[in-house]
């Protein structure tokens, strides 16, 4: 049974210090009751108290890693239903599956294409996370020289998938150093799957019949020494794979039903794959800690990570470029100067756009803490002020002989005020960022 708030405040200090930043000890006790605080930002907090309190302050879902070093991964330890209540905080790996039957020359053009499955999207890097190595031909020796290679040439951590205890010894004992997910503990081999991940302390994978069978076997993992556990309800439909996975985020969260409170896998491959990139989009959104899939073609894995980036977006805090002057092709002192705001979306639109002209320029992002053109203006965030602040800031003055600055069309009424602030002769562009290509061509070139 989870404290409450009031449980958990006898057991605090009560001296209202506010050294864990909250203005009393009865509203920290709150937020831990939440899971929006750890224990351990109260620096008074007894032992004592804090052995009652273990329980209570952990994560409703607990903090996973996979992988070392770059290529490590960190699931689970989330504590919101709902993105809107606050966020998603650690965005859900997404493994590519590979058969252990691949012959070396494929395994080798493989890992080539997986390497290269990661793109820049609105000013962030988007990757896949993870290599899901399967025991497909039932060869221990033949699995473990695979993981081998995967763990010394892969980008990405590793997922060895065998039901076989002596192959997953066999793959995992020599790349322990890399804390491969060891996947494939269930019923009839439960103890040995946790004596190799004890062994190589490793996490792993527990799979069962449906979500009490499952609780039951983390529980008997748990006893035998895991640690760390990912949770494999064992439904693989598109409907059971969602009701499973929404109902752990549910038990854990909600009821704070220990035994689901760990990161959930979930396997879409499918023979169509729009079927298994529908799925696996799914699975992102609710509430997988990691997806597999079988695809590796650019077309099927770059919506699956869009979709995970959008959600993993804090919905509070727009996606911001660094509010800078940027040159769009090799410009000159005569080059145009234009600006826009740091909001990501609209910035590469319109840098795309200034490109698409042909015409070297230098496009400012000014800093309206990620606010669209008419939000910002509207907000009082993109004024005369903090657009000269940002053109001196760039020294924009030194790199072009004339005193031309081109604004966005919406808010022309910033003219005057402009020029005032600048002393720099205002030019009103285009509303729309497509009609830059054509202002440029047009109107610039004839200035």
């Amino acid at each position: 049974m989870a404290l409450t708030a009031m449980d958990i405040f006898k057991l605090l200090p009560r001296t209202n210090c506010r050294k864990c930043g909250q203005p009393t000890c009865l509203a920290f006790a709150m937020l831990i009751a939440q899971k929006k605080a750890k224990l351990e930002d109260c620096p008074d907090v007894s032992e004592d108290a804090k052995a009652k309190l273990g329980a209570a302050a952990a994560p409703p879902i607990q903090l996973v890693t996979i992988g070392a070093g770059p290529k490590q991964l960190q699931i689970g330890n989330e504590t919101q239903l709902f993105r809107h209540d606050e966020k998603f905080h650690r965005p859900c790996g997404v493994a590519v599956l590979v058969p252990d039957t691949l012959d070396d020359a494929a395994l080798a053009a493989k890992i080539e294409k997986t390497n290269g499955l990661q793109w820049d999207r609105v000013g962030q890097h988007i990757k896949i996370d993870l290599v899901a190595l399967e025991n497909a031909s039932g060869d221990a020796a033949r699995f473990a020289a695979a993981a081998k290679t995967l763990a010394e040439k892969s980008l990405y951590g590793l997922v060895l998938i065998t039901a076989s205890p002596a192959a997953m010894k066999a793959a995992a004992a020599p790349i322990a150093a890399h804390k491969p997910l060891l996947c494939g503990a269930e019923a009839s081999n439960l103890d040995a799957m946790v004596a190799v991940a004890k062994e190589t302390n490793c996490p792993l994978v527990v799979k069962g019949d449906g979500l009490e069978a499952t609780a039951d076997l983390v529980e008997k993992a748990k006893k035998a020494g895991a640690d760390q556990i990912v949770i494999d309800p064992g439904a693989r439909d598109l409907k059971g794979t969602l009701q499973t996975l929404t109902l752990s985020r549910r038990a854990a969260l909600k009821r704070q039903f220990r035994s689901l409170g760990h990161p959930p896998i979930a396997f879409a491959p499918a023979a169509d794959p729009l079927d298994e990139l529908l799925a696996a989009t799914s699975y992102v959104m609710k509430y997988a800690g990691i997806v597999v899939v079988q695809g590796d073609e650019p077309a099927e894995i770059l919506p699956i990570l869009t979709a995970r980036q959008n959600i993993y977006t804090d919905p509070q805090k727009p996606i911001q470029v660094e509010p800078k002057l940027y040159p769009i092709g090799e410009p000159g002192d005569a080059a145009p100067v234009m600006f826009t705001t740091n909001f990501s979306l609209t910035f590469y639109t319109v840098q795309a756009d200034v490109e698409a002209s042909r015409v070297p320029s230098y496009l400012l992002a000014v800093n309206t803490e990620g606010l669209s053109v008419l939000t910002a203006y509207s907000g009082d965030k993109l004024t005369e002020k903090t657009i000269k602040d940002a053109m001196d800031k760039a020294a924009i003055a030194d790199k072009v002989k004339h005193r031309k600055l081109i604004i966005p069309g919406y808010v022309a009424v910033l003219s005057g005020k402009i020029e005032e602030a600048t002393g720099w002769q205002v030019l009103v562009g285009p509303k729309e960022s497509s009609f830059i290509p054509k202002f440029l061509q047009q109107v610039w070139t004839s200035q």
